[in-house]
């Protein structure tokens, strides 16, 4: 048989515990039904990525990749930027060792909240994309981005799968007396996501406005800055420019909430928790309100900095995401995170995009606000 034509191999891209068990997860559970003789694995700590004392990423293939799909799965831990470079090293190693295609699986991506331009600063977002496909990346899976149109960014195919159905699931089989739950959006801006689950749940929808996050104010993307003009024109007394109406500042409204949570289940839908002050202080303000449970849903649990000291004080009863993010450490200081595994859907994706199979069916009765 043609190896060249048939064969793939999946690649581990750090060394990090917790995506050598995703991986290990892909291989053997799932990926073991679907494999023929010509597939192999090499694993990170079988000696492909070696580092220097210096910090440098130094990899070597050790068999030959040649005509073949290759599918480099990244897990993205705190030290973000070390496993960013190394994936662009993997990746440059395999384009240059004259491999077919280099498919990276990030089941996270990095600086997706960095998508839009904010001040004087810059759209990260884009740049990783181009230095992606710089690299040699072909195609990328990756899931639950946290804007759809990132995938504008990207000059090759991305495939942006959703973990809605698992958490779905999560809550038909693992929270009792679900049907008495109400589907929460911590803010107007995550209403459309709530909507869908509550749709699919058949469940009710509240929404919760106020406190307006910081990011989104209008003082940081720039729309504050005085008009441009040419030094010719400068003076002592200022600059010169159009008279532009005055628009009204904002005014933070007091906390309200659209629905009635009283003597239900809170379930807060997202798609990345991280600083958890905001779910904290909407946890606090639907127990004001009557809800006797809150869940917290998300895809992403980055929970950064003291995430998990602040949801074990807090009135929060659980907070379920998925492996996409390593986050063991978390889970062993709060017993309240818990896993709900993708791995899965992820080896489904790779299967059929080696075949050249259709990836709707891994869309089937998803909507676009998912």
């Amino acid at each position: 048989m043609n190896v060249s034509k048939s064969g793939y191999r999946v690649f581990s891209a750090n060394s990090t515990t917790a995506c050598t068990e995703l991986i290990n997860e892909l291989v053997s559970s799932h990926l073991t039904l679907h494999l023929n003789p010509q597939c192999v694995f090499v694993f990170c700590g079988g000696g492909f990525c070696l580092f220097f004392s210096f910090s440098e990423t130094r990899v070597d293939v050790k068999e030959s990749v040649r005509g073949q799909d290759i599918f480099i799965i990244q897990t993205i831990p705190s030290d973000v930027n070390t496993a960013i470079m190394e994936l662009l090293v993997m990746a440059y190693a395999l384009k240059t060792s004259c491999a077919k295609n280099i498919i990276g699986v990030i089941p996270y991506f990095p600086y997706s909240k960095q998508c839009k331009m904010r001040k004087r600063g810059s759209i990260v977002c884009k740049l990783l994309a181009s230095m992606l496909a710089k690299a040699g990346i072909t195609h990328i899976i990756t899931m639950d981005l946290h804007q759809k149109e990132i995938q504008g960014f990207f000059s090759f195919p991305v495939d942006n799968l959703r973990a809605s159905p698992f958490l779905i699931q999560y809550i038909q089989e693992e929270i009792p007396d679900y049907r008495n739950a109400i589907i929460v959006a911590k803010s107007p801006s995550a209403a459309k996501r709530a909507q869908s689950y509550a749709e699919r749940l058949r469940l009710g929808l509240a929404v919760m406005h106020g406190e307006a996050h910081h990011s989104e104010l209008d003082m940081v993307d720039g729309r504050q800055s005085p008009p441009f003009s040419p030094p010719s024109t400068r003076t002592t007394q200022g600059h010169t420019g159009l008279e532009l109406p005055l628009m009204m500042a904002k005014e933070k409204p007091p906390i309200t909430v659209v629905g009635d949570v009283g003597g239900r289940i809170a379930i807060i839908v997202d798609d990345i928790i991280d600083n958890v002050e905001d779910f904290v202080a909407a946890a606090e303000i639907l127990k004001e309100r009557g809800a006797y449970k809150i869940y917290i849903m998300a895809t992403h649990g980055l929970l950064s900095a003291d995430a998990p000291r602040l949801i074990e004080e807090s009135a929060i009863d659980e907070v379920v995401v998925t492996n996409t993010v390593p986050h063991e450490v978390q889970k062993l200081q709060c017993p309240k995170i818990k896993t709900v595994d993708v791995s899965m859907i992820l080896a489904e994706a790779i299967r059929r995009i080696h075949n050249g199979e259709s990836m709707a069916y891994l869309f089937r009765n998803i909507a676009v606000d998912d």
